[in-house]
């Protein structure tokens, strides 16, 4: 019988000491040597050994209260579940739209016209379904993709989501995300899954469907773990809403291939054949799509809610509260060289 995946989460120490601690509830257990998952995954492409095989061997004895770590009551604290911590802007944020039913049917609720005619969103979704599963070998229709970021717009399991202030609004996406790294000949490696919120400005989007793009252009979170396994067929989960420490809102979540109008196969293709997504060393965080969240039930959330996200076999919860910049927005102005 296999053994289940093994769970592993970033963390930093006031001192900017960084290490890397597989989970054994109810414990953290540090690793030797890399400080961090990036590190780790090299070192494993170097050795030519699995990231699990080799996180396992250099389990230390030393262990941390992972409660404690993940109330923010002890001195270590989470960091994003993946990173690339010498090198944050080679790290690509991205994701992958109109993967799941509710999403499509949410878009086109926004951006419908007169006669309840389909919307590009619908239609975009519905090639999916006719073709986004293509036969082991061949390629499949493309998805629609879009751009979040680079590394440094990644957040931790408690960290503020921030509103800026050029944005509409701001509201979460429970995602899970693949975590991906370039080896020195360009080919990608998949990592492992972790809990996301994508988190956007669906305001902003509902104006019209060409303002997606920069909706996206907004923090988002991960972790607080990254599992180690290769399964994604079918996740089930909550969202939920909390407001002065009493749920508001909640809602049953689904994804995985089972859920979705595309393999996995094939959104990693149409991602990584851009030979921009191929560069050695890069690494990428992608989100695979969301089928609820609170915007699409007329649900407004305000400062300083708190966004958790759970999914069954991921590990605990990603939680994190909604912060609304206070600043007006100001003029950004180019110099000349």
């Amino acid at each position: 019988m296999p053994h289940p995946p093994i769970h592993l989460v970033q963390l930093i120490h006031p001192t900017g000491q960084r290490r890397v601690a597989l989970v054994e509830e109810p414990g953290l257990r540090l690793l030797d040597g890399p400080a961090s998952i990036y590190q780790l995954a090299s070192q494993a492409l170097q050795n030519r050994v699995s990231l699990t095989d080799l996180a396992t061997t250099l389990a230390s004895q030393r262990r941390l209260d992972y409660e404690a770590v993940y109330t923010g009551n002890d001195e270590w604290r989470l960091l994003p579940s993946f990173d690339n911590p010498d090198n944050p802007s080679a790290c690509i944020v991205s994701g992958t739209g109109l993967t799941h039913k509710n999403s499509a049917l949410g878009r086109q609720m926004m951006h419908q016209s007169a006669g309840d005619q389909p919307t590009d969103s619908l239609r975009i979704y519905q090639w999916g379904v006719e073709g986004g599963s293509p036969q082991k070998g061949t390629i499949g229709v493309q998805p629609e993709w879009f751009y979040k970021g680079n590394g440094y717009a990644l957040r931790a399991h408690g960290q503020p989501l921030e509103i800026p202030a050029f944005a509409n609004d701001g509201g979460e996406e429970p995602e899970v995300a693949g975590v991906y790294i370039i080896d020195a000949t360009g080919h990608p490696w998949r990592i492992g899954f972790t809990t996301a919120n994508e988190f956007s400005d669906h305001v902003m989007e509902k104006k019209n469907y060409l303002y997606l793009a920069p909706s996206k252009l907004r923090n988002c979170a991960i972790g607080p773990e990254l599992v180690l396994t290769g399964e994604f067929t079918a996740i089930t989960g909550q969202v939920a809403i909390q407001r002065e420490a009493r749920q508001v809102w909640a809602t049953p979540i689904h994804t995985g291939e089972e859920h979705m109008a595309h393999s996995l196969a094939n959104l990693e293709h149409h991602h990584f054949k851009y030979p921009g997504h191929r560069i050695p060393f890069q690494t990428h965080v992608h989100f695979f799509g969301a089928d609820a969240f609170s915007f699409t039930n007329g649900f407004a959330l305000q400062d300083g809610d708190i966004m958790e996200i759970r999914w069954e076999g991921m590990g605990r919860p990603l939680r994190n509260p909604l912060k609304k910049m206070p600043q007006k927005e100001t003029l950004t102005t180019v110099a000349i060289l």
